[in-house]
């Protein structure tokens, strides 16, 4: 017997803003065979207050998700490898870290100084099924599923309003933020691989109010002063558009509510009230147009973090989540199958990784954990640092149907590493291990859907909570369960 919920799932709980999970439509769909109806159930339910708890649970404030796209190689940043042959060895020489026994590769100084502040996972993995190529594992980290139309390459259709909404999109609608901020801002440039751009990077079936604020300043991705670009005017009403005309549209868009329930209704799952509302409030405010403007911090902190775009995105997001920011989502300013400062090194790996996409890497991240412990934010801003897939142990392969130089490496989702840390995930820890040449986990293995659990435990969501798609039919939040394991 299939039941249908109508309204906005969690919406008779005590605690609105959470959802009702599969496990729970299935206990109703039981009770009612007792006699107790919907209603009734709801109230038990909402009374025992069935919160998943345990370690980590409910944390998270924030998050900022560090997305590395392009796939960069485990092999030459976190997880270089010892008595290995020569085409799987990397050319970057291992150095000592903070932790006793564990290795870095001279790309990564910083990082090695500071890695007592997170927890590394070297047991990343996967199974390809048509994802060994960018878009394709996009969308799995970012919404927690595979899209349906998925060649063996990879390459996917461009965004639609039937995908699975980005994990942040379902944050900010179980958890809305109580400040008048910004609830989810993606920056410095949307996700990318050639001609498919945005995939996984929007609310899907959940509607345009649950999207990002986008912010892609003007200039290319070798422009590396493009953040000192950031129009902050953006954020302010247009010359033609006053707050007194912005205000007279809102009460007239109210009454027309008020006349016509019948439209209201069928826009009430879009929760286009209390966004609407938001969004007057931001103008009004200023708390954002303040965020944007690194120009407030000393020149000396902005040299810490590096004077380019990631270091400068770092520093812009710990500003956002100090004003307020629920989700963060700094993706790579590179387009995922690039040159340069791509993290795609099928070719020129030695020289492009060790004078463009690792020391940006190193300054940025390192500067952005000591920064956000040394405000105390740390403990309530969860960072997580990852990309779609790692690289392969042998250079000069192909795994993904790509060519690849002497020194370059190919796609390899079967084993990789993540970065965690905040939120009351362990310090100085590494979860999982690799083997001898890092292509499989041999104890550990963490999927990418496992990642997204965790984040949404972290904020103290039920990763099985259900929300109905565009066709009204219930899918949880991700199949997966957390791994508790990663916090203290």
């Amino acid at each position: 017997m299939m039941i249908r919920i109508p309204g906005e799932p969690g919406k008779d709980l005590c605690d609105k803003h959470l959802g009702v999970t599969r496990r729970d439509i299935l206990r109703i769909g039981g009770s009612s065979l007792m006699g107790l109806s919907l209603g009734g159930a709801m109230k038990l339910q909402a009374l025992a207050n069935p919160a998943t708890g345990g370690r980590g649970w409910g944390k998270a404030k924030s998050v900022i998700m560090i997305y590395l796209q392009g796939g960069p190689s485990h092999l030459d940043l976190w997880d270089p490898k010892d008595n290995v042959p020569d085409n799987v060895k990397s050319v970057f020489a291992p150095i000592a870290t903070k932790l006793t026994g564990v290795k870095y590769t001279e790309l990564l100084p910083k990082l090695a100084k500071v890695n007592d502040k997170f927890t590394m996972i070297r047991s990343m993995s996967y199974t390809p099924n048509g994802l060994f190529n960018h878009t394709a594992a996009i969308y799995q980290i970012m919404t927690g599923y595979t899209t349906d139309k998925v060649s063996p390459s990879g390459q996917l259709e461009p965004p639609s309003p039937k995908d699975f909404p980005n994990f942040g999109s379902n944050i900010i609608r179980l958890k809305p933020p109580t400040e008048p901020m910004l609830p989810f801002v993606m920056f410095p440039r949307p996700l990318q691989e050639s001609n498919v751009v945005g995939k996984g990077g929007n609310a899907g079936f959940l509607g345009k109010a649950f999207d990002p604020y986008t912010l892609f300043p003007d200039g290319d991705d070798l422009d590396m002063a493009k953040m000192d670009k950031i129009k902050v005017d953006d954020l302010n009403l247009r010359p033609d558009m006053f707050s007194v005309r912005l205000q007279r549209r809102a009460k007239l868009r109210d009454e027309l509510s008020n006349a016509l329930p019948e439209i209201e209704k069928a826009v009430e799952n879009y929760n286009l009230d209390e966004y609407y509302k938001q969004a007057m409030n931001l103008i009004v405010s200023g708390r954002a147009r303040e965020a944007f403007d690194l120009n407030q911090e000393p020149d000396k902190l902005r040299d810490r973090y590096g004077r380019n775009t990631f270091g400068q995105s770092c520093l812009l997001a710990r500003r956002l989540v100090e004003a307020g920011t629920r989700v963060v989502e700094l993706i790579w300013p590179k387009v995922a199958n690039s040159d340069r400062h791509s993290w795609d090194v099928h070719v020129g790996l030695n020289d492009r990784m060790k004078k463009e996409s690792g020391p940006m890497l190193d300054t940025g991240l390192a500067a952005l954990f000591e920064d956000l412990d040394s405000r105390g934010l740390l403990s309530e801003t969860l960072v997580v640092a990852i990309g779609e897939f790692g690289r392969s142990p042998q250079k000069g392969v192909s795994t993904s149907g790509n060519g690849n130089s002497a020194d370059g490496r190919d796609h390899w989702p079967y084993c990789y590493t993540s970065v965690m840390g905040g939120a009351g995930i362990k310090r100085g820890y590494v979860h999982g291990q690799s083997d001898k040449t890092g292509s499989a986990p041999v104890e550990d293995p963490v999927h990418p859907a496992e990642l997204l659990a965790t984040i949404y435990h972290s904020f103290g969501i039920d990763p099985e909570t259900v929300v109905m798609n565009h066709l009204n039919q219930p899918r949880e939040l991700v199949k997966a369960k957390a791994v508790t394991k990663l916090f203290a």
